[in-house]
């Protein structure tokens, strides 16, 4: 019976040294996630906005996901330097909701993605045409064509058609040089294009939300699939500890 404890306690030593780095790393994944919900709601959100018809909370999922997993991970270091199979099997629970969870967001990820530029085409047209430059999409409208340095849907003659255009023509935001683009300008139709991105919004958008939504859907599956190494070391873990308490009766 001694044998088998001085076999079973050095095998528990590499457990729990193992868990406690997976734990860490646990951590790490939910800092990330974290810091992606917030990349996701000052950086994507205007794109976002945008593209979804009704307003999306999966910046606020990813936030409250990455600061759950922190906690967690914590939780985990506790648990492993304590050695408490309960504990233990706790957060093994807990990997596996995570895992679950991920996986469905890492899949839902994947497949918005390629039902991108068939609802984007039609809800920034909309926003184009019912462009008033107050309310959430014009501003969104805004923020894209300045950072992008585009000007309409496909080019900047997806204007004439808005709502804005007869009173104020093309919106500032097109302005290649806002220095040297006034409003009369821009509601001359022969200056403007003169004075006005060339390249039209809808291709750009949708090649960076595609490119930027299909590292976040990567980014995910990866850290969903390690949850499985964490819930195998956690329960073998538990196990153990367990069978040598028992020996040791």
């Amino acid at each position: 019976m001694a044998s088998r404890r001085m076999e079973t306690k050095p095998v528990i030593t590499c457990l729990k040294t193992l868990l406690v780095v997976y734990s860490f790393v646990f951590w790490i994944t939910g800092a990330i996630l974290l810091a992606v919900g917030l990349w996701g709601k000052f950086i994507l959100g205007p794109y976002i906005s945008l593209i979804a018809e009704n307003s999306t909370n999966a910046p606020y999922v990813l936030i409250g996901t990455g600061t759950t997993i922190i906690v967690f991970g914590l939780f985990g270091c506790f648990a492993t330097c304590r050695g408490s199979p309960w504990m233990l099997k706790l957060y093994a629970m807990f990997l596996s909701l995570v895992f679950l969870a991920e996986l469905v967001a890492g899949i839902s990820g994947f497949v918005f993605r390629h039902e991108i530029k068939g609802t984007f085409l039609r809800t920034y047209n909309e926003a184009v045409q019912n462009y008033n430059a107050q309310d959430e999409r014009s501003i969104a409208v805004d923020n894209v064509q300045r950072s992008l340095h585009c000007c309409g849907v496909l080019n900047y003659t997806s204007w004439f058609s808005s709502v804005y255009y007869p009173v104020n023509g093309i919106p500032p935001s097109c302005c290649a040089n806002i220095s040297d683009c006034n409003s009369s300008d821009l509601r001359n139709a022969t200056i403007a294009p003169t004075k006005i991105h060339q390249q039209g919004c809808y291709e750009l958008v949708t090649a960076f939300i595609e490119t930027n939504m299909g590292i976040i859907a990567g980014v995910t599956f990866g850290i969903a699939f390690s949850q499985l190494i964490g819930m195998l070391l956690a329960c073998c873990l538990s196990r153990f500890i367990t069978a040598n308490q028992y020996e040791m009766v």
